[in-house]
């Protein structure tokens, strides 16, 4: 442990040396088993006599705190439980709109045996040996500079080049900011195009982390409702400075925007001198219809901002995803970004370059899309079964969750008492409203859900709803 001595105290050396290892010990920083510095190391790095050490350790060996063994040095004794510290001083408090921001998920790292939390991947499906050769040849030579803060060029033309294939966006690499995942790339818009007070509207139901992000702004954020035709243009405020939406798989209820409520959009924001942002979470898993045209690719007027992650495709762990920005808003969003954290991490920068060029990415692709499509049938299969009377899925074509609604879905609260009755975490409807009355509920991830495990996953949730104890 690390010692101090302060001169402008009363106490003598040896009285300070004593107290801080002694409280250490009786704290529980140091624990039973440790090795106390050498007498001789801490006399010469505090620059007192030794013999002033020594007789601090000798007092802790009387007391029974330390033993000394021969050769050895000295070692903390076994003893009396540690006597835990008190919190520390209070005297920081966060600001009321810092307190007022709500975790949307509460215990992230909670595990039980059927994983049905809506934003998962399955693991196993994840192409570690690729992944190992692009991170292991990216290690050779390791960046010893920071370096773009939009990200590396040659990862920003593979992104630029993917997208282009894959979705349909046209659009050059100066126009790519790599991020580490979606919310960030709401959070380099947001501090570029919105000031505090401004209006932003957000679907309703929504991502609630996407409402809390945007309320840490300071932005005045407006749910406005969403119907079988994606969010509902007419409604949204006039003053509404951005517009933040998921038109290929709506979050959370998987409504596919119409073209004609995409045109509808785009006007409204022509119109009223907005900016729209594209969240494409997910829609490299599509199971049935071709998708639509992406609002990006629609835009005449360079309103709107393309955001897209990594992380349903490759999951949470490599924390990366992308904006698609109009040129005019890129060096604003990049002098930001090297304000916020200056530049991607380099490696893993190369490695997802990599694995994207050298054609690993896309072969992952194609056998995740096919294992969850089959992962997706199975569900559908056991949901039209075994589901109570009143429950029924609603439509989806892509993404890896469906959403289940129902009037009698057991209160928030009980959430808890399915994960530990019958070893099942599941996410809530109801916490994806924020201001209008919401609809009863959940949602079924299958990402994380192996297709074994979909017919006992499903047996023991349909058991739940109707009342049944777990055996």
């Amino acid at each position: 442990m690390e010692l101090f001595l302060d001169p402008d105290d009363p106490r003598s050396n040896t009285r300070q040396l004593y107290e801080q290892i002694r409280d250490a010990i009786d704290s529980g920083g140091l624990e039973p088993g440790d090795r106390l510095t050498p007498t001789r190391t801490v006399a010469a790095e505090l620059r007192i006599a030794r013999s002033s050490v020594t007789e601090v350790y000798e007092r802790l060996t009387a007391e029974g705190h330390i033993e000394g063994r021969a050769g050895g040095g000295s070692f903390v004794l076994a003893g009396a439980d540690p006597v835990p510290s008190g919190p520390p001083p209070a005297a920081l408090e966060p600001t009321p709109l810092a307190a007022s921001l709500r975790r949307y998920d509460q215990r992230p790292e909670t595990v039980a045996r059927f994983d049905l939390r809506s934003g998962r991947v399955d693991p196993a499906l994840f192409p570690t040996a690729a992944w190992r050769r692009c991170v292991a040849a990216a290690a050779h030579g390791p960046a010893t500079h920071h370096g773009d803060p939009a990200g590396n060029e040659d990862l920003r033309a593979a992104i630029a080049h993917w997208i282009g294939m894959s979705r349909g966006v046209t659009a050059g690499p100066e126009q790519v900011v790599v991020t580490s995942g979606a919310a960030h790339a709401v959070d380099l818009v947001t501090r570029v195009l919105a000031e505090p007070g401004d209006v932003v509207a957000i679907e309703e139901p929504g991502y609630p982390p996407v409402h809390e992000l945007l309320r840490s702004h300071g932005a005045d954020v407006v749910p406005v409702p969403v119907d079988d035709d994606g969010i509902v243009v007419d409604a949204i405020p006039p003053a509404a400075r951005l517009v933040y939406v998921t038109p290929s798989h709506q979050y959370p209820l998987g409504v596919v925007m119409a073209r004609s409520r995409r045109a509808q959009l785009l006007r409204w924001a022509g119109a009223h001198n907005a900016a729209v942002l594209e969240d494409d979470y997910d829609t490299e898993f599509r199971h049935t219809a071709r998708p639509l045209e992406p609002l990006f690719r629609m835009d005449r007027d360079g309103r709107v901002i393309y955001i897209g992650t990594f992380s349903k495709t490759l999951g949470a762990a490599v924390r990366a995803g992308f904006l698609v920005t109009p040129p005019t808003l890129a060096p604003a969003i990049t002098a930001v970004r090297q304000a916020v954290d200056w530049c991607p991490p380099p490696l893993i920068q190369d490695a997802l370059t990599a694995l994207i060029a050298g054609g690993h990415f896309g072969r992952h692709l194609r056998r995740a899309r096919a294992a969850y499509s089959r992962r997706r049938d199975r569900l559908c299969r056991e949901l039209r079964a075994r589901l109570p009377a009143g429950y029924h899925p609603l439509p989806a074509q892509a993404g890896l969750h469906l959403t289940v609604v129902g009037p009698g879905t057991p209160p928030d609260a009980a959430f808890d008492g399915l994960a530990e009755d019958h070893g099942i975490l599941l996410s809530s409807l109801r916490r994806t409203y924020q201001r209008r009355h919401p609809r009863d509920g959940f949602l079924v991830g299958f990402g994380g859900l192996p297709t074994a495990d979909v017919t006992p996953a499903i047996t023991g949730l349909c058991a739940w709803l109707s009342g049944e104890r777990p055996r």
